[in-house]
């Protein structure tokens, strides 16, 4: 073949060659395609009736206490009672030797008959003068100092009817009663020992525990909120009688014997900005002893139009505030703040910053962020979520002091 045929040829075949080069390498790159939307799991949020509780710590005190003192001196004789048993009110606990006092009662009641003979005789001797001065047997001026004699006799019986009665109560003080009915604890006198009475010794004490007070502490700030909150009507208190109040022991187990609200105290403590809220609760198996720390669910009340979102739903910002992430109609993600109340087993208690509906996200949070397109699925918590716990209600009740506890898992 002619070599310049040839040249032309393969000139011309180039481009034809570079252009199925260049598609062949076209065809081999793969097309781009968008990534997939992250997928997260929601709670649809409903409005419901949520029972509004309280968790307050405390401790436990005697309903009643009594400091057995001497009121007389003298020496112990006679203990008369086993430390740690009941005993009654009127029992005798102690006998104070009774012999000073008896025979101070017996002077006393010498003086008394005393005082009384002379009182009888100048009444004699005075109505004899009242005869005579009219007469004119004796003079006005006897007169007069008889029926003077008269007057400080009977001052003198009444002296002494005085001093007879305080000798009989010194007497009775030898026989040391409990004032009240409880159990009694350490004596901390033995026979033989000498007690006074200007030394106020104690020699025992008597403590009702049946039934039992609890004292709680409280916020003053959440008692405002708790009690704007009644006068709203936002929360509602259960049935007409008092909230009733639940015990955790310090082992963690729960108290079977539940307690009821007694009052809140007026005063706050300056340097924990805390009031005392008291709480009473039967006692028959004597198993809180005075001094005891406790925990306290008080339950306040019911919120008509609150919502309930799992707690793993709910974050917290830098500032404290309480934010979720919820899945729009358009399925991007949106940030909402929210105002808690407290809890309700394992989910937060939300008063505002939801709408019915919403679709709050429980998983998946750490792939997404405000703004992003996601792919949602109901979780299985939404059952729980859309059947909350209605806490039963009795009808309405007046506003009153006494429900001045607050929800103590409030979010400041």
């Amino acid at each position: 073949m002619n070599p310049d045929r040839v040249k032309r040829l393969g000139v011309e075949l180039v481009p034809i060659v570079a252009a199925l080069v260049l598609a062949g390498c076209g065809s081999a790159k793969p097309a781009t395609r968008p990534p997939p939307a992250p997928q997260v799991s929601v709670v649809t949020v409903h409005r419901s009736s949520v029972s509004i509780t309280t968790d307050l710590p405390g401790r436990t005190s005697a309903y009643l206490v009594a400091q057995v003192r001497a009121r007389v001196d003298g020496i112990v004789q006679k203990r008369e009672f086993k430390e740690g048993d009941e005993v009654k009110a009127g029992q005798r606990l102690y006998q104070i030797d009774p012999a000073p006092y008896v025979a101070a009662l017996n002077s006393a009641t010498a003086s008394l008959q005393k005082a009384e003979a002379n009182l009888a005789s100048t009444t004699a001797q005075a109505e004899r003068y009242k005869v005579l001065v009219a007469a004119n047997a004796v003079s006005r001026q006897d007169y007069d100092n008889a029926v003077a004699a008269q007057g400080q006799a009977a001052a003198d019986v009444a002296t002494g009817k005085a001093a007879v009665s305080m000798a009989q109560i010194n007497l009775g003080y030898t026989n040391v009663m409990s004032p009240i009915a409880g159990r009694s604890g350490l004596s901390l006198v033995t026979e033989g020992a000498y007690v006074q009475a200007s030394a106020a010794t104690l020699m025992t004490t008597i403590q009702q525990i049946d039934p039992v007070y609890v004292d709680l502490t409280q916020s003053s700030v959440e008692g405002l909120q708790l009690r704007r909150d009644i006068a709203s009507g936002q929360l509602k208190l259960k049935g007409p009688g008092q909230a009733r109040v639940s015990l955790l022991l310090e082992d963690g187990t729960r108290y079977s014997e539940a307690g009821t609200l007694q009052f809140t105290d007026i005063t706050v403590d300056q340097g924990t900005g805390s009031v005392t809220v008291r709480a009473l609760f039967p006692n028959p198996h004597r198993v809180l002893l005075p001094g005891m720390f406790v925990r306290a669910r008080i339950e306040e009340g019911v919120s008509e139009n609150a919502f309930l979102v799992p707690q793993v739903g709910v974050t917290h910002d830098a500032k404290g505030q309480a934010t979720a992430l919820i899945v729009g109609a358009d399925n991007k993600v949106a940030m909402r703040a929210l105002q808690l109340r407290g809890t309700s087993g394992d989910q937060w208690i939300v008063d505002g910053g939801l709408a019915e509906n919403d679709r709050v996200i429980v998983a998946g949070l750490q792939k997404v962020q405000p703004g992003t397109v996601v792919d949602h699925i109901e979780s299985s918590a939404a059952t729980a979520a859309a059947s909350p716990p209605v806490a039963a209600r009795t009808g309405a009740a007046e506003i009153s002091p006494l429900p001045a506890v607050a929800v103590s898992a409030r979010t400041h």
